[in-house]
């Protein structure tokens, strides 16, 4: 007998499974491909175990998003109100279409991303307009994807998968097909802020290889309480009628914790000092590296171009002088840059724009091309959510957890500098650095009066 269900072992999930439709997913160019994208970019020069791909945490974004499927659709959790806007919920070949398209959305989810991830995906390094989501489409919509999705029993719309793999934010801009409730709240399950399984799965998988214990949470009690609700009246007393993804009351402290550990994982990994000027240093070696210092966005040319390709080439550069040259040795060799400025909320009182007044004098003190910056914030997600209470009523999570009204926003100013500098630029700022903020903040007063 041939058989129908295979099983992949993983370190978070401990066996992922999957049927021989999804395996042909699974084995295709674009999926194989990620099997050499580094989910954390250079990440593993600073923890050395963070050396896991993009291929097993889509593996475990399908898995997670299943399951989550599965709790929500049950009968028993959905209230007759949500019932009677969402009339999927109540067609059983309806279900079992969208929880194929689930699966494969979650599985196709990062397609598009570049080599190295996000690290390699910002400051024009695409095209205007272009982003990793839109790489995604290319490679649902591709020939080589649609035999795939036309052979499955019933066949599979590619924007339907599209649509749920990015999201209603990003979807509106790339997909010419409105979103309807059904397929955001399903598109939230896979890369929502607040409950999708992309985020569960990155926080334990980074924290697991990584070797850290921010990133844990009880996502098994999170899932087993989520349900699809309507909104809690608003302050003004009107009811919203867009069904959305909530919680019941018993499950807000793993929500809560899923939103601390996010907030830890990018103050103490995500946002290290040295992670991030890797990423400074791989971008300045790509725009020199690739033909007009820019990704292309066909299909066939991303294919031959992984992390693999890109490491080879800053390894090769490294052996040579050059301008290249000296951009790869800040990675291979190590002589990145050092930080001698980091977010004070001394200074941001006296002038929120401390981080850049440093950036600039020390740009024309040392030379722009001996100094970097690296600004960046990441709050605490949407944690604005309906919760079905223990009486029956939906509340506003806001109301009932103080520590989600509060999540804080983690947030990074640096400034970099080359490393022969470092010593002279430290004492310079050690000597100028009051002078410098607070000028800055005269010379913004003044160009606004």
């Amino acid at each position: 007998m041939v058989k129908n269900t295979h099983e992949i072992r993983d370190a978070i999930h401990t066996f992922i499974q999957f049927d021989s439709h999804e395996r042909k997913i699974i084995d295709s160019r674009p999926f194989q491909r990620l099997r050499h994208i580094n989910q954390l970019a250079l990440t593993n020069l600073v923890y050395p175990g963070a050396t896991h791909k993009r291929f097993e945490h889509s593996l475990g974004v399908m898995h997670l998003a299943d399951r989550i499927f599965g709790v929500v659709t049950l009968p028993e959790h959905v209230g007759p109100e949500v019932r009677e806007v969402l009339p999927e919920l109540s067609r059983e070949d309806d279900l079992r279409y969208w929880r194929k398209v689930l699966r494969a959305a979650a599985l196709c989810h990062d397609l598009g991303h570049l080599p190295f991830s996000h690290a390699g995906e910002k400051e024009g390094l695409l095209p205007k307009g272009w982003t990793h989501e839109n790489l995604t489409v290319e490679f649902i919509r591709s020939q080589e994807m649609r035999e795939i999705w036309e052979a499955l029993t019933p066949p599979l719309r590619p924007d339907d998968i599209a649509k749920l793999a990015v999201g209603a934010k990003e979807g509106a801009k790339i997909i010419d097909s409105e979103f309807t409730d059904w397929q955001a709240i399903l598109a939230d399950i896979i890369v929502g802020d607040a409950f999708g399984a992309d985020r569960m799965d990155y926080l334990l998988r980074d924290s697991h290889h990584i070797g850290v214990a921010y990133g844990k949470f009880d996502h098994y009690r999170l899932i087993d309480t989520l349900r699809i609700l309507r909104p809690p009246p608003t302050k003004s007393g009107g009811q919203s009628h867009e069904p959305t993804l909530g919680i019941e009351e018993g499950g807000l402290h793993s929500i809560e914790a899923l939103l601390l550990a996010r907030y830890a994982m990018f103050s103490q990994v995500y946002f290290h000092r040295v992670r991030r000027i890797y990423d400074i240093h791989l971008r300045d070696f790509l725009k020199e590296w690739l033909c007009n210092g820019q990704f292309s966005t066909a299909i066939e040319d991303l294919f031959k171009l992984t992390d693999v390709e890109v490491t080879q080439a800053l390894r090769q550069a490294s052996l040579e002088n050059g301008k290249l040259g000296a951009l790869a040795d800040r990675i291979i060799r190590r002589q990145h840059f050092k930080a001698i400025y980091e977010r004070n909320p001394d200074d941001i009182k006296v002038n929120p724009d401390a981080a850049l007044a440093i950036y600039t004098a020390a740009s024309e003190e040392f030379g722009a091309e001996n100094v970097r910056k690296d600004q960046d914030r990441k709050g605490g997600g949407d944690s604005d959510f309906p919760v079905l209470s223990r009486d029956g009523s939906i509340i506003s999570s806001l109301t009932l957890s103080q520590i989600l009204e509060n999540i804080p926003e983690a947030a990074i100013d640096y400034v970099f500098v080359e490393p022969r500098y470092r010593d002279n630029a430290t004492k310079w700022l050690e000597k100028n650095r009051r002078d410098i903020i607070e000028s800055a903040k005269e010379e913004v007063s003044e160009s606004t009066e």
